[in-house]
């Protein structure tokens, strides 16, 4: 049984966990290892350059405490110890600017590369995807995933990194230059801080998960409305719509709610254990000054040592917190790459080779689902140079026939194959180089009109698509409008009729120019006199190349090498045009039908 695509709003676990995520992640960043290095070594001159300046600070108040009047010189080291503080706080920022410099073109790289590489996945992902996926929900996924990569990578290289290395220095200090009393305060401190944030942060992921799940829900519902704008406007949907809307609105908001409760206490919490931790290191700090074994720059350096900890660490229970929603939405961006491919190239797929496209299906059986099959033990062959047209109810698998020689789904018995090479042993860049197709159903890109057309061949003239366009018989109408062949579409083309709209798709495929064209149902939107037109310039171009008809109307096929009648994903007649009216079977019966304006199939049929 095939996968649901429905978005799944449960707060599981990660699959894999966090560390899982990471390692997808490491290889990216292989790439740019040699500007990691230098990066983490400006950031090691940052912090020793940030630690140093607490100690130059104590030496300076010590240096101060002189008598009033003193012959001792006020000027000369003073100023020294001045100028040496302001150079290590600008060492500190110089140091900083430059780690982030030599890293920047690491962190966009790698978003780059993660994000082209999704995007290449999905498009070789199989239509049963495509069909089953949520746009909206899914384009918010790689959204947030796309930005979780910079946000975790900035975050650990250039904060949790940083604070962990400065913490090592200053427990350091602590411990040789005073009593040991000082590292095991701030050192149970940090314990507490970090066991605290970390394990109430996990709590909350939950939440957060939630969150992004139930905000591509909500995405997701809205795009659906919007690109069915059409529908919601013919039923006066309106209200349903906006009700349908609010109840993921409202579902998101008391999450929100959750979210916001548990990060107050987490908050409250990590300033508490600051607050005692700082108010114990001062306490023995002043002890030390009044007995004696400190000096009043002992104590001014402990405290800005605390602050100086204390603040990038109080921000490190945010960051924390980011990284953790980074690795969520990283993880459903990964998640999104492990989809396995369903239709895939072999290891030994060799390119296509066109001799004459002769076309065979040899015992073809194929379900969508298991439980439903579509076509049983269907044979038959396109002779090369010919056209077979295939005729048959809704539902009794004719465009199927389409999607499986375009190799959209692979068969489940039998074999297709063009000029005996069996599709599955072909690369499937070859195939679809070799097939041209002209859908029932016409969707344009929000684009010109010359674009549409020219993507049926990329980088082709200005010309060449007027060339096509003509022969489509969609040229004067684009040179009648404001801006010709400059013309904006619209979403899906929505701003064109469907006559028009397929007239292009016509023209797109004319352009392309392959030996193997498709039409399934290609002219079933335009009116009689310009489906007889385009039929008679379709005629035309499939002249000496190997055509596939799915037909609607009778009379466009009457020419064909062999008509095949398919009923319930079975060949139950075949032949040519006079031999099938001869047979007075079901295609004598549609065509009496068609002939007396009852343009359909017999119900006993459908």
């Amino acid at each position: 049984m095939r996968r649901s695509a429905t978005t799944d709003i449960s707060p599981s676990a990660t699959p894999g966990g966090d560390w899982h995520t990471i390692a997808k992640l490491l290889p990216y960043l292989w790439r740019y290892r040699w500007r990691v290095s230098l990066a983490l070594l400006f950031m090691l001159g940052a912090k020793l350059s940030n630690v140093g300046v607490p100690v130059l600070l104590k030496t300076l108040v010590d240096r101060m405490a002189i008598k009033p009047g003193s012959a001792e010189s006020l000027a000369v080291v003073p100023l020294g110890l001045l100028l040496a503080y302001g150079g290590l706080r600008l060492s500190t920022s110089l140091f900083t600017e430059l780690r982030e410099l030599i890293f920047a073109k690491a962190t966009e790289g790698t978003s780059r590369s993660i994000s082209l590489q999704v995007f290449r996945h999905l498009h070789d992902l199989s239509l049963r995807f495509h069909l089953e996926r949520q746009t909206g929900g899914m384009t918010r996924d790689i959204e947030r995933g796309t930005r979780a990569v910079q946000s975790l990578i900035s975050y650990s290289l250039y904060s949790i990194v940083p604070t962990l290395i400065e913490v090592v220095l200053v427990l350091t200090l602590l411990g040789v230059k005073f009593d040991a009393w000082f590292a095991w305060i701030t050192f149970a401190a940090l314990a507490f801080y970090i066991t605290f944030t970390v394990k109430v942060t996990e709590w909350r992921t939950q939440y957060r998960r939630l969150l992004n799940e139930l905000d591509s829900v909500a995405h997701s519902r809205a795009i659906d409305s919007l690109l069915n704008y059409e529908t919601v406007k013919y039923f006066n949907n309106e209200d349903f719509e906006a009700r349908r809307y609010d109840e993921s609105l409202e579902r998101l908001r008391r999450t929100q709610l959750k979210s916001q409760s548990t990060l107050s206490m987490l908050n409250t919490g990590q300033q508490l254990i600051i607050a005692l931790a700082l108010v114990a290191m001062l306490w023995r700090a002043t002890q030390g000054v009044v007995s004696g074994t400190m000096s009043l720059g002992d104590l001014v350096m402990v405290n800005a040592f605390m602050i100086q900890l204390y603040i990038p660490l109080n921000f490190l229970g945010v960051i924390y917190r980011e990284i953790k929603q980074s690795l969520t939405d990283l993880d459903k961006m990964f998640r999104l790459l492990e989809r396995e491919r369903e239709v895939a190239d072999v290891p030994s797929a060799l390119p296509l080779d066109v001799v004459g496209a002769a076309v065979r299906f040899e015992h073809v059986n194929f379900a969508y689902d298991p439980t439903r099959p579509i076509l049983h033990d269907v044979s038959f062959e396109i002779p090369a140079g010919k056209k077979v047209a295939v005729v048959g109810p809704s539902g009794s698998g004719k465009s199927t026939l389409a999607r499986l020689l375009y190799r959209f789904y692979d068969v489940d018995g039998g074999a297709i194959t063009i000029d005996g090479q069996d599709l599955r042993a072909i690369t499937q860049a070859s195939l679809r180089r070799a097939i041209g197709i002209v859908p029932q159903d016409t969707v344009l890109f929000n684009d010109t009109v010359a674009y549409n057309i020219a993507y049926g061949r990329p980088g082709a003239s200005r010309e060449e698509v007027e060339a096509a366009a003509r022969a489509a018989h969609v040229h004067g109408f684009i040179a009648a409008t404001p801006k010709g062949y400059d013309t904006m579409v619209g979403e899906r083309g929505l701003k064109l009729s469907g006559g028009e709209k397929q007239r292009v798709a016509i023209a797109r495929t004319l352009l392309k120019d392959p030996p193997l064209l498709i039409f399934d149902e290609a002219t079933s939107a335009l009116d009689s006199s310009n489906e007889r037109a385009i039929q008679a310039e379709l005629e035309s171009v499939g002249r000496n190349k190997t055509v596939l008809v799915i037909a609607h109307r009778l009379s466009t096929i009457v020419d064909a090498h062999e008509i095949l009648v398919l009923e319930a994903g079975r060949i139950v007649e075949r032949g040519h045009h006079q031999d099938l009216l001869a047979k007075q079977g079901v295609y004598t019966r549609m065509w009496r039908l068609q002939l007396s304006g009852a343009d359909g199939w017999p119900s006993q049929l459908a």
